[in-house]
């Protein structure tokens, strides 16, 4: 049997390692960071590890990082967007925002070339486009922001009058950039730092330069290597559902690409598949029993497997994966979701409520209050803590 059927599921066989849920869970927190022994000049290598930061909510990627690095400095992620321009800000898998190394970009956009779902008919007629008015937008929408940074409205007018017609202006300007996210995707447009609360994008060449690497020869396989290499264990569904470009069996493909590179896996009886440079380093994982509070959107929780082993506890999912796509903060308690928790500022106080899922133990209570103790001093304001019933 060759490695490709393995990984499309075409044939099994038994894997080499078994894996239990605790130890799955202490890898895969431990590759994260999560022990926060990283100092604030690796930030920015955790946000390439992490395969980006998910910034649908710029405060939840603030605090991604925060939840793991011990000295992050308030304002560190936005001087590395807007100042020293190593991250960048972008439409990216599964058409959300996402910061991204810019000294990564060649391979994202690569990668991300290869959406094709806005090209289809029943896309087309959901946003009121044909596909010869999409290209036109997007031709004039590369042309504008290569000229410099500009608004959303200054778009959508330079827009209209490019293509004369007003209704293309007006897309622009529609609700969750539908029909800018295909020029994110094909390298033509990001984000540029906001004029007063109006968002402005730019091209990449004109807000980065030319001087960046060559993209790999098949970038989704270089994808699927790092997508394995931050949330492995995982399956083809998984890495199909975060990508959201492929189905399960093509993601199948592009894992069993990776050839020797990675190994198969149980987890309690799950198969799954890893780096194979992980495997025996994650067997030998000791058990965790360190306190997170992770913020809402956390990439941990974004992009990692759904069963192997389960985040939550059974019947609890919906408290972490709720309508809309909202994704709770959680409390995190040895790798694995044991509560959510929620914040707000209101004046200089920091209200900070914690809902365990069920009992917890004294020392996981008071791990909890001093990442909340933590979240406070890091925000500049003063702890008010209340803790939900379990």
């Amino acid at each position: 049997m060759t490695r490709r059927r393995a990984a499309t599921g075409a044939a099994s066989r038994a894997p080499a390692v078994r894996l239990s849920a605790p130890a799955a869970r202490a890898w895969r927190a431990s590759v994260h960071g999560l022990e926060r022994d990283a100092g604030a000049g690796d930030a920015l290598e955790l946000a390439s590890r992490l395969c980006g930061l998910h910034a649908q909510l710029m405060s939840s990627a603030e605090l991604t990082l925060w939840a793991r690095v011990a000295d992050l400095e308030q304002g560190w992620l936005d001087r590395a967007l807007w100042d020293d321009r190593t991250l960048v800000k972008t439409w990216a898998m599964r058409g959300t925002l996402h910061l991204l190394p810019t000294a990564e970009m060649p391979l994202w956009h690569a990668a991300l070339a290869t959406y094709s779902h806005f090209e289809k008919d029943a896309w087309l007629r959901a946003f009121g486009v044909t596909s010869a008015q999409l290209d036109a937008l997007l031709e004039a929408v590369s042309d504008v922001v290569a000229a410099g940074a500009v608004t959303r409205a200054e778009l959508a007018d330079a827009v209209a009058r490019r293509t004369r017609s007003k209704s293309l202006g007006d897309k622009v300007l529609e609700s969750w950039g539908a029909v800018l996210k295909p020029a994110a995707f094909r390298g033509a447009l990001v984000f540029a730092p906001n004029a007063g609360r109006n968002v402005r994008f730019v091209h990449p060449r004109t807000w980065l330069g030319d001087a960046r690497s060559a993209p790999p020869d098949d970038p989704l396989v270089e994808v699927a290597r790092r997508y394995l290499a931050a949330y492995g264990p995982a399956t083809r569904e998984d890495l199909a559902r975060w990508w959201a470009g492929v189905t399960p069996a093509r993601a199948g493909a592009l894992i069993a690409a990776l050839g020797d590179d990675v190994a198969e896996v149980d987890v309690d009886g799950t198969r799954a598949w890893m780096l194979a440079a992980d495997v025996r380093l994650a067997a030998g994982a000791p058990p965790r029993r360190d306190v997170r509070l992770l913020p809402a959107f956390d990439q941990f929780v974004v992009a990692a497997p759904r069963a192997t082993p389960p985040l939550a506890p059974p019947g609890l999912e919906g408290r972490v994966f709720r309508p809309q796509g909202w994704i709770s903060a959680v409390v995190l308690v040895g790798g694995a979701v044991a509560g959510v928790w929620r914040h707000e500022r209101k004046g200089r106080r920091v209200v900070v409520r914690i809902e365990p899922f069920s009992t917890v133990s004294r020392a996981v209570r008071h791990a909890a209050e001093d990442e909340a103790e933590r979240l406070a001093a890091f925000v500049g304001g003063v702890l008010e803590l209340a803790w939900g019933r379990v």
